[in-house]
């Protein structure tokens, strides 16, 4: 309490954090209009029916089950972020442009929106074309559009992603949290009344042990969640005195720290991608005039719908592609070659090579407890389901990532205004 009173008494504080509500606010009345010619009823069924694009609705914000005018969500943004991180470790050019500091970071990110644009367009297209071909309980999920109306669609569409990652600049830039991640935030919390709903609706009196065990393993999993997203190793490093005419400078003893989860969240993006492709090339193939093309197509459909295939091959992917994605990031001669430039050097390691060694070696053990985590977590609601044998109780375990994560850097972003205020004030 004593905290929030201190938010509320700092001026600037409490107007950045009524602005940032102000625009979340903006973005759940966007996410609720429609876009015309589509049975959202019809729409929300089927999406409950599909384990992968439930995952995609996530990243849209929760508006994807409405077919709203911000239907993509920052999924475009997301998808050109990757890959320009990935480009920076491939393309010289690029990664000269991120050695220049703030201005090359301005410039990599102008490129990031300008990819955005294009990506947004073939994702609204490829949306339109999957439900379009797509039905219900029998009934179409989106009428017959004209060429016309599929354009101003697509047009509309890919606006609203431009929307997004607008506001989400409007709130980043009030430290007071990323808006990227603000806003998928936004759209979990705003599914929670819908989801208690309907757990007391279908609540039986004879369940309540059934209850009380899915509380505390909720419990026990925000505890794991938040536990795993603050856990690092610290690395011992001890920087040698240097003497500059008769003073001494240096000499002090720090660490270096190595989280357990460098990843976050993206692993789980880059697998729910790589799971989302077959299924959604073979929907295309469901009408062909070949029938052997039919059924190789229905076969696709229906293994990835099989919980089994589908959990082993989603744990598999989440797990790879932590110690790809970490081999990406991290870089230990580059933190090898920075201390020694520095006179540092991890006490009974060489500096240079050895210093590289030390730190890969730490890092792939304890990459490994990272990576089987997110595994854990991504595959979590399909080992609960079965346990509880219910649909209802179900543990996000994707969105309790993402909800945690992202309080956990608004606290650390607000207290660290309120200590730079505190300073400043002495």
């Amino acid at each position: 309490m004593n905290k929030l009173s201190l938010i509320w008494k700092d001026v600037q504080l409490r107007k950045s954090i009524l602005f940032v509500l102000a625009m979340l606010v903006i973005f759940r009345i966007a996410a609720h209009i429609p876009v015309p010619g589509v049975d959202v009823f019809a729409l929300q069924q089927f999406f409950a029916q599909n384990q992968v694009l439930g995952l995609l609705n996530i990243f849209s914000g929760g508006g994807l089950e409405n077919f709203s005018i911000v239907a993509l969500g920052i999924g475009p943004y997301i998808t050109a972020s990757i890959i320009f991180q990935l480009l920076v470790m491939v393309v010289p050019s690029l990664e000269e442009l991120q050695k220049e500091g703030q201005s090359g970071q301005q410039k990599i990110s102008q490129y990031t929106r300008m990819l955005t644009i294009p990506l947004a367009l073939v994702q609204a297209y490829s949306l339109l074309a999957l439900l379009g071909q797509s039905s219900h309980l029998g009934g179409a999920i989106i009428s017959q559009m004209s060429v016309f109306q599929t354009i101003s669609t697509v047009i509309v569409l890919t606006a609203g992603t431009v929307f997004l990652m607008w506001l989400g600049e409007l709130i980043s830039e009030k430290k007071v949290g990323n808006g990227i991640s603000l806003l998928i935030f936004a759209g979990i919390i705003a599914s929670l009344p819908g989801q208690i709903q309907q757990a007391l609706v279908t609540y039986d009196p004879t369940q309540i042990f059934t209850f009380i065990a899915f509380l505390i393993m909720a419990v026990l999993v925000v505890a794991g969640i938040v536990i795993i997203t603050e856990g690092q190793r610290n690395i011992p490093v001890t920087y040698a005195k240097r003497v500059r005419g008769q003073q001494a400078h240096g000499g002090a003893s720090t660490h270096l720290p190595l989280r357990v989860n460098q990843a976050g969240v993206i692993p789980i993006i880059f697998a729910i991608s790589i799971i989302l492709f077959p299924p959604l090339v073979a929907q295309f193939f469901l009408r062909s005039s070949s029938t052997f093309m039919v059924n190789a197509a229905q076969w696709v459909i229906d293994i990835f719908q099989n919980q089994l295939f589908y959990g082993i091959i989603y744990f598999v992917l989440v797990v790879a592609f932590t110690y790809f994605y970490t081999a990406v990031i991290f870089h230990p001669n580059k933190i090898a070659e920075n201390l020694q430039k520095q006179g540092g050097f991890i006490p009974g390691i060489r500096p240079g090579s050895q210093t590289e060694e030390y730190l890969g070696k730490v890092s792939t053990r304890i990459m490994l407890a990272g990576a089987l985590f997110l595994g854990a977590i991504a595959v979590l609601p399909l080992v609960m389901q079965p346990i509880f044998n219910t649909s209802t109780l179900v543990i996000g375990g994707t969105s309790l990532l993402i909800v945690v994560a992202v309080v956990i850097e608004m606290v650390k972003q607000i207290d660290s205004q309120l200590a730079m205020r505190q300073y400043e004030q002495m």
